[in-house]
């Protein structure tokens, strides 16, 4: 399982070698506001909903004083408004009041912060600050499932898993190419099997469609020659920057 995991990992790497963050940032503190928004919605839509977020609030100070009322209606295409909107004021606050205006670089500074638990640390970690993290969010735990190399369904288990199998050095890229690969080819519903270029290597290839023409109609993204879910992608990314809010 061990050696099929790793080669799963090289052969991801060689499918996804521009793989990266799904949210625009352009700091620390964007990046943590940008995933504390993600839950249970699109990165696709925080990115259309940021901009304006931050034209009104760029720093935690400034969030931190924010009127509730306003920044809910800013931020309600991204659902769950209200309950976000404390998040943001509470962990904008914390930050102004208990870090110097500064995302804190530790674990255990960032899971204090309100809204903030294990996944959204290790993305800013990660991403921000270069410390190696994995990122169990809803693809990642179905994938790694899916491809056995664990049962285990809460987050920090699987974590602590996949952590054994890999060399942390391997961490934070290893997340983005498996939640890439999740939300281009290997979906929930209707796994695009046919089309997947690691198929000899998944234990569970058969799940979804193995006819490589209906297979192919399933591949999202620049996979499947759309757009991807960031606005300001990087520049080696081979897809199509997102359109912005009321543009598609």
């Amino acid at each position: 399982m061990v050696r099929r995991a790793r080669r799963i990992n090289r052969e991801l790497a060689e499918i996804y070698p521009y793989a990266h963050p799904e949210l625009d940032f352009r700091n620390p503190f964007e990046l943590l506001v940008a995933t504390v928004l993600s839950a249970q919605t699109t990165d696709l839509r925080v990115n259309q909903t940021t901009p304006a977020l931050f034209a009104a609030y760029p720093t935690p100070e400034d969030m931190a004083a924010a009127v509730p009322e306003e920044m809910e209606e800013i931020i309600r295409p991204t659902g769950f408004f209200r309950a976000k909107t404390k998040s943001l004021l509470g962990l904008s606050a914390a930050l102004r009041d208990e870090f110097g205006g500064e995302v804190p670089g530790r674990l255990d500074d960032l899971v204090k912060l309100p809204g903030v638990g294990r996944k959204t640390a290790n993305v800013v970690l990660g991403n921000a600050y270069g410390v190696p993290g994995i990122t169990v969010d809803t693809h990642f735990g179905r994938l790694v499932r899916r491809w056995k190399w664990t049962d285990e369904e809460d987050p920090v288990k699987v974590e602590a898993v996949v952590a054994g199998i890999f060399p942390k050095s391997e961490w934070t890229m290893l997340s983005h190419r498996v939640v890439f690969h999740g939300r281009r080819i290997c979906h929930a519903r209707k796994p695009a099997c046919g089309a997947c270029p690691i198929a000899p290597l998944c234990p569970s290839y058969g799940e979804g469609e193995t006819d490589p023409e209906k297979a192919r109609k399933l591949l999202k993204y620049e996979m499947g020659g759309y757009p991807g879910q960031r606005l300001s992608p990087p520049a080696d990314y081979p897809g199509k920057p997102a359109p912005a809010l009321g543009n598609g």
